[in-house]
Protein backbone atom coordinates (compact mmCIF):
# COMPACT_ATOMS: atom_id res chain seq x y z
CA UNK A 1 0.00 0.00 0.00
CA UNK A 2 1.20 3.52 -0.78
CA UNK A 3 2.43 5.38 2.29
CA UNK A 4 0.07 8.29 1.62
CA UNK A 5 -2.94 5.94 1.58
CA UNK A 6 -1.79 4.21 4.76
CA UNK A 7 -1.36 7.61 6.41
CA UNK A 8 -4.84 8.71 5.27
CA UNK A 9 -6.54 5.56 6.57
CA UNK A 10 -4.75 5.82 9.91
CA UNK A 11 -5.93 9.39 10.37
CA UNK A 12 -9.45 8.66 9.17
CA UNK A 13 -9.64 6.18 12.04
CA UNK A 14 -8.30 8.74 14.51
CA UNK A 15 -10.42 11.67 13.35
CA UNK A 16 -13.73 9.79 13.30
CA UNK A 17 -13.07 8.25 16.71
CA UNK A 18 -12.11 11.62 18.19
CA UNK A 19 -15.26 13.27 16.80
CA UNK A 20 -17.37 10.45 18.26
CA UNK A 21 -15.72 10.64 21.69
CA UNK A 22 -15.91 14.43 21.77
CA UNK A 23 -19.61 14.30 20.96
CA UNK A 24 -20.11 11.82 23.82
CA UNK A 25 -18.19 13.94 26.33
CA UNK A 26 -19.89 17.18 25.29
CA UNK A 27 -23.35 15.61 25.31
CA UNK A 28 -22.95 14.53 28.94
CA UNK A 29 -21.46 17.89 29.95
CA UNK A 30 -24.20 19.91 28.26
CA UNK A 31 -26.91 17.73 29.81
CA UNK A 32 -25.37 18.29 33.24
CA UNK A 33 -25.13 22.05 32.72
CA UNK A 34 -28.75 22.31 31.60
CA UNK A 35 -30.28 19.97 34.20
CA UNK A 36 -28.29 20.67 37.37
CA UNK A 37 -28.67 24.24 38.71
CA UNK A 38 -25.92 23.68 41.30
CA UNK A 39 -23.23 23.26 38.60
CA UNK A 40 -21.02 26.27 37.84
CA UNK A 41 -21.24 26.66 34.02
CA UNK A 42 -17.94 28.50 33.63
CA UNK A 43 -15.95 26.06 35.75
CA UNK A 44 -17.48 22.98 34.14
CA UNK A 45 -17.05 24.33 30.61
CA UNK A 46 -13.40 25.16 31.31
CA UNK A 47 -12.83 21.69 32.70
CA UNK A 48 -14.34 20.05 29.61
CA UNK A 49 -12.38 22.28 27.24
CA UNK A 50 -9.20 21.45 29.16
CA UNK A 51 -9.90 17.71 28.88
CA UNK A 52 -10.37 18.09 25.12
CA UNK A 53 -7.20 20.16 24.73
CA UNK A 54 -8.78 23.54 23.92
CA UNK A 55 -7.20 26.74 25.31
CA UNK A 56 -9.39 28.82 27.62
CA UNK A 57 -8.98 32.58 28.03
CA UNK A 58 -9.19 33.94 31.57
CA UNK A 59 -11.28 36.95 30.52
CA UNK A 60 -14.05 34.89 28.87
CA UNK A 61 -17.02 33.56 30.83
CA UNK A 62 -18.16 30.23 29.41
CA UNK A 63 -21.68 28.87 29.07
CA UNK A 64 -23.31 25.87 27.41
CA UNK A 65 -23.41 27.78 24.14
CA UNK A 66 -19.80 28.97 24.17
CA UNK A 67 -18.71 25.41 24.99
CA UNK A 68 -20.59 24.05 21.98
CA UNK A 69 -19.35 26.88 19.77
CA UNK A 70 -15.70 26.23 20.61
CA UNK A 71 -15.65 22.42 20.64
CA UNK A 72 -18.35 21.50 18.13
CA UNK A 73 -19.34 24.21 15.64
CA UNK A 74 -16.15 26.20 15.02
CA UNK A 75 -15.36 25.79 11.32
CA UNK A 76 -12.05 27.65 11.70
CA UNK A 77 -10.66 25.07 14.14
CA UNK A 78 -9.36 21.69 13.01
CA UNK A 79 -9.81 20.43 16.60
CA UNK A 80 -13.58 21.01 16.73
CA UNK A 81 -16.04 18.28 15.78
CA UNK A 82 -16.83 19.89 12.44
CA UNK A 83 -13.08 20.33 11.80
CA UNK A 84 -12.42 16.67 12.59
CA UNK A 85 -15.19 15.47 10.26
CA UNK A 86 -13.83 17.71 7.52
CA UNK A 87 -10.29 16.35 8.04
CA UNK A 88 -11.58 12.75 7.91
CA UNK A 89 -13.49 13.55 4.71
CA UNK A 90 -10.47 15.13 3.03
CA UNK A 91 -8.32 12.12 3.92
CA UNK A 92 -11.03 9.85 2.52
CA UNK A 93 -11.13 11.93 -0.67
CA UNK A 94 -7.42 11.33 -1.17
CA UNK A 95 -7.75 7.60 -0.48
CA UNK A 96 -10.87 6.83 -2.53
CA UNK A 97 -9.14 3.94 -4.29
CA UNK A 98 -8.58 2.03 -1.03
CA UNK A 99 -11.89 2.61 0.80
CA UNK A 100 -15.39 1.47 -0.12
CA UNK A 101 -17.88 3.77 -1.85
CA UNK A 102 -20.23 3.45 1.12
CA UNK A 103 -17.55 4.65 3.53
CA UNK A 104 -16.89 7.69 1.36
CA UNK A 105 -20.60 8.44 0.95
CA UNK A 106 -21.10 8.21 4.72
CA UNK A 107 -18.33 10.70 5.51
CA UNK A 108 -19.28 13.02 2.67
CA UNK A 109 -22.97 13.05 3.60
CA UNK A 110 -22.11 13.57 7.27
CA UNK A 111 -19.91 16.55 6.44
CA UNK A 112 -22.53 18.11 4.15
CA UNK A 113 -25.31 17.74 6.73
CA UNK A 114 -23.38 19.31 9.64
CA UNK A 115 -24.49 22.92 8.87
CA UNK A 116 -28.13 21.80 9.01
CA UNK A 117 -27.46 19.87 12.21
CA UNK A 118 -25.91 23.00 13.71
CA UNK A 119 -28.95 25.13 12.80
CA UNK A 120 -31.24 22.59 14.44
CA UNK A 121 -29.01 22.50 17.51
CA UNK A 122 -29.07 26.29 17.91
CA UNK A 123 -32.85 26.15 17.82
CA UNK A 124 -33.52 22.97 19.84
CA UNK A 125 -30.31 22.49 21.86
CA UNK A 126 -26.89 20.86 21.30
CA UNK A 127 -28.06 17.33 22.12
CA UNK A 128 -29.47 16.90 18.62
CA UNK A 129 -26.09 17.76 17.07
CA UNK A 130 -24.14 15.39 19.29
CA UNK A 131 -26.62 12.58 18.71
CA UNK A 132 -26.25 13.05 14.97
CA UNK A 133 -22.44 12.86 15.16
CA UNK A 134 -22.54 9.74 17.35
CA UNK A 135 -25.00 8.01 15.03
CA UNK A 136 -22.96 8.81 11.93
CA UNK A 137 -19.72 7.69 13.59
CA UNK A 138 -21.39 4.39 14.48
CA UNK A 139 -22.58 4.03 10.89
CA UNK A 140 -19.09 4.67 9.56
CA UNK A 141 -17.59 2.12 11.95
CA UNK A 142 -20.15 -0.46 10.84
CA UNK A 143 -19.53 0.23 7.16
CA UNK A 144 -15.79 -0.07 7.74
CA UNK A 145 -16.18 -3.49 9.32
CA UNK A 146 -18.66 -4.76 6.72
CA UNK A 147 -17.54 -3.21 3.41
CA UNK A 148 -13.75 -2.78 3.68
CA UNK A 149 -11.52 -5.78 3.06
CA UNK A 150 -9.75 -6.73 6.26
CA UNK A 151 -6.35 -6.24 4.71
CA UNK A 152 -3.56 -3.71 5.20
CA UNK A 153 -5.81 -0.67 4.87
CA UNK A 154 -8.24 -2.03 7.45
CA UNK A 155 -5.38 -2.62 9.88
CA UNK A 156 -4.20 0.98 9.55
CA UNK A 157 -7.69 2.40 10.09
CA UNK A 158 -8.40 0.23 13.13
CA UNK A 159 -4.96 0.98 14.54
CA UNK A 160 -5.70 4.70 14.37
CA UNK A 161 -9.15 4.22 15.88
CA UNK A 162 -7.79 2.16 18.78
CA UNK A 163 -4.99 4.60 19.67
CA UNK A 164 -7.39 7.55 19.61
CA UNK A 165 -9.86 5.67 21.79
CA UNK A 166 -7.14 5.00 24.38
CA UNK A 167 -6.18 8.67 24.48
CA UNK A 168 -9.77 9.87 24.87
CA UNK A 169 -10.65 7.38 27.63
CA UNK A 170 -7.51 8.40 29.50
CA UNK A 171 -8.55 12.05 29.17
CA UNK A 172 -11.99 11.23 30.62
CA UNK A 173 -10.47 9.44 33.62
CA UNK A 174 -7.76 12.05 34.15
CA UNK A 175 -10.37 14.80 34.40
CA UNK A 176 -11.94 12.99 37.38
CA UNK A 177 -8.81 11.68 39.10
CA UNK A 178 -9.09 14.26 41.88
CA UNK A 179 -12.82 13.78 42.57
CA UNK A 180 -14.22 12.11 45.67
CA UNK A 181 -14.51 8.34 45.56
CA UNK A 182 -18.31 8.49 45.81
CA UNK A 183 -18.76 11.52 43.54
CA UNK A 184 -21.60 11.18 41.00
CA UNK A 185 -19.20 12.56 38.39
CA UNK A 186 -17.79 9.04 37.97
CA UNK A 187 -21.07 8.01 36.39
CA UNK A 188 -20.54 10.72 33.78
CA UNK A 189 -17.35 8.94 32.70
CA UNK A 190 -19.31 5.75 32.12
CA UNK A 191 -22.06 7.55 30.22
CA UNK A 192 -19.53 9.39 28.04
CA UNK A 193 -17.95 6.06 27.09
CA UNK A 194 -21.31 4.34 26.55
CA UNK A 195 -20.36 1.97 29.35
CA UNK A 196 -23.03 2.56 31.98
CA UNK A 197 -25.22 -0.46 31.18
CA UNK A 198 -22.34 -2.90 30.79
CA UNK A 199 -20.67 -1.56 33.94
CA UNK A 200 -23.82 -1.82 36.06
CA UNK A 201 -24.34 -5.43 34.98
CA UNK A 202 -20.70 -6.31 35.67
CA UNK A 203 -20.53 -4.56 39.05
CA UNK A 204 -24.10 -5.03 40.28
CA UNK A 205 -24.83 -1.33 40.36
CA UNK A 206 -21.93 -0.23 42.57
CA UNK A 207 -20.65 3.11 41.25
CA UNK A 208 -17.53 4.46 42.87
CA UNK A 209 -14.11 5.62 41.73
CA UNK A 210 -12.30 2.33 42.40
CA UNK A 211 -14.70 0.17 40.39
CA UNK A 212 -15.08 2.68 37.53
CA UNK A 213 -11.30 3.05 37.15
CA UNK A 214 -10.79 -0.71 37.16
CA UNK A 215 -13.51 -1.20 34.58
CA UNK A 216 -12.41 1.55 32.19
CA UNK A 217 -8.71 0.68 32.45
CA UNK A 218 -8.58 -3.10 32.89
CA UNK A 219 -11.77 -4.76 31.61
CA UNK A 220 -10.90 -7.41 29.00
CA UNK A 221 -14.30 -7.53 27.29
CA UNK A 222 -15.59 -3.97 27.06
CA UNK A 223 -14.44 -2.56 23.67
CA UNK A 224 -13.78 0.96 24.99
CA UNK A 225 -11.63 -0.02 27.95
CA UNK A 226 -7.98 1.00 27.76
CA UNK A 227 -6.71 -2.57 28.06
CA UNK A 228 -9.02 -3.87 25.32
CA UNK A 229 -8.09 -0.99 23.01
CA UNK A 230 -4.38 -1.57 23.65
CA UNK A 231 -4.82 -5.24 22.78
CA UNK A 232 -6.66 -4.39 19.55
CA UNK A 233 -4.04 -1.80 18.59
CA UNK A 234 -1.28 -4.32 19.25
CA UNK A 235 -2.99 -6.96 17.09
CA UNK A 236 -3.42 -4.62 14.12
CA UNK A 237 0.10 -3.24 14.42
CA UNK A 238 1.47 -6.80 14.57
CA UNK A 239 -0.27 -7.50 11.25
CA UNK A 240 1.54 -4.48 9.78
CA UNK A 241 4.91 -4.92 11.46
CA UNK A 242 7.66 -5.71 8.99
CA UNK A 243 10.34 -6.37 11.58
CA UNK A 244 12.09 -9.77 11.48
CA UNK A 245 10.64 -12.37 13.82
CA UNK A 246 13.74 -12.63 15.97
CA UNK A 247 14.82 -11.60 19.46
CA UNK A 248 14.88 -7.81 19.63
CA UNK A 249 13.32 -7.58 16.18
CA UNK A 250 10.04 -5.90 17.21
CA UNK A 251 9.48 -2.34 16.08
CA UNK A 252 9.60 0.54 18.56
CA UNK A 253 5.82 0.99 18.33
CA UNK A 254 5.19 -2.71 19.06
CA UNK A 255 7.58 -2.61 22.00
CA UNK A 256 5.85 0.44 23.50
CA UNK A 257 2.37 -1.03 23.10
CA UNK A 258 3.39 -4.42 24.48
CA UNK A 259 5.10 -2.86 27.49
CA UNK A 260 2.09 -0.71 28.36
CA UNK A 261 -0.38 -3.54 27.85
CA UNK A 262 1.69 -5.83 30.08
CA UNK A 263 1.97 -3.15 32.77
CA UNK A 264 -1.83 -2.87 32.90
CA UNK A 265 -2.38 -6.61 32.62
CA UNK A 266 -0.33 -7.37 35.71
CA UNK A 267 -0.95 -4.24 37.78
CA UNK A 268 -2.33 -4.75 41.27
CA UNK A 269 -5.94 -3.49 41.05
CA UNK A 270 -5.92 -2.68 44.76
CA UNK A 271 -3.20 -0.06 44.33
CA UNK A 272 -4.33 1.29 40.97
CA UNK A 273 -6.15 4.27 42.48
CA UNK A 274 -3.16 5.28 44.61
CA UNK A 275 -1.11 6.33 41.58
CA UNK A 276 -3.93 6.88 39.09
CA UNK A 277 -2.63 10.16 37.66
CA UNK A 278 0.80 8.58 37.11
CA UNK A 279 -0.67 5.53 35.36
CA UNK A 280 -2.81 7.72 33.12
CA UNK A 281 0.10 10.01 32.24
CA UNK A 282 2.22 6.98 31.29
CA UNK A 283 -0.49 5.59 29.00
CA UNK A 284 -1.02 8.97 27.33
CA UNK A 285 2.72 9.41 26.80
CA UNK A 286 2.82 5.94 25.25
CA UNK A 287 0.07 6.88 22.77
CA UNK A 288 2.07 9.91 21.66
CA UNK A 289 5.30 7.93 21.35
CA UNK A 290 3.57 5.12 19.42
CA UNK A 291 2.04 7.64 17.02
CA UNK A 292 5.48 9.14 16.33
CA UNK A 293 7.05 5.70 15.88
CA UNK A 294 4.33 4.60 13.46
CA UNK A 295 4.68 7.79 11.42
CA UNK A 296 8.44 7.34 11.19
CA UNK A 297 8.41 3.66 10.22
CA UNK A 298 5.22 3.40 8.12
CA UNK A 299 4.44 6.79 6.59
CA UNK A 300 7.91 7.95 5.50
CA UNK A 301 7.94 11.28 7.29
CA UNK A 302 11.33 12.01 5.69
CA UNK A 303 11.50 12.14 1.88
CA UNK A 304 12.66 9.12 -0.13
CA UNK A 305 15.19 11.26 -2.04
CA UNK A 306 17.07 14.21 -0.64
CA UNK A 307 18.12 16.51 -3.44
CA UNK A 308 21.50 18.19 -3.06
CA UNK A 309 22.57 21.49 -4.53
CA UNK A 310 24.82 20.77 -7.50
CA UNK A 311 25.63 24.43 -8.19
CA UNK A 312 29.43 24.92 -8.16
CA UNK A 313 30.62 27.00 -5.21
CA UNK A 314 31.57 30.60 -5.85
CA UNK A 315 35.08 30.93 -7.27
CA UNK A 316 35.24 27.35 -8.53
CA UNK A 317 36.90 26.69 -11.87
CA UNK A 318 34.52 26.43 -14.82
CA UNK A 319 34.93 24.54 -18.05
CA UNK A 320 36.92 26.46 -20.63
CA UNK A 321 34.99 27.64 -23.65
Amino acid sequence: MLARNADSLYWIGRYTERADDMARILDVAVHQLLEDPTVDPDRTARQVLGVLGFPTADDVSHTVWTLADAAAYDTSSTASIVGLIESARENARGAREVISSEMWECLNATHNELPNAERRARRLGPHDYFSYVKARAAMFAGLTDSTLSHDTGYHYLLLGRSLERIDMIVRMLHSRSGDRTSSPSWMSVLISAGAQDTYVRANRGTVDAEHVVRFMLLDRLFPRSVFHSLTVAEQHLAALDRSPDRAGGRSDAMTLLGRTRSALEFVDPETLGDNLAEHLADVQATCLAVNDAIAESHFHVSPYVTWTDTTPPAGADTEEQ
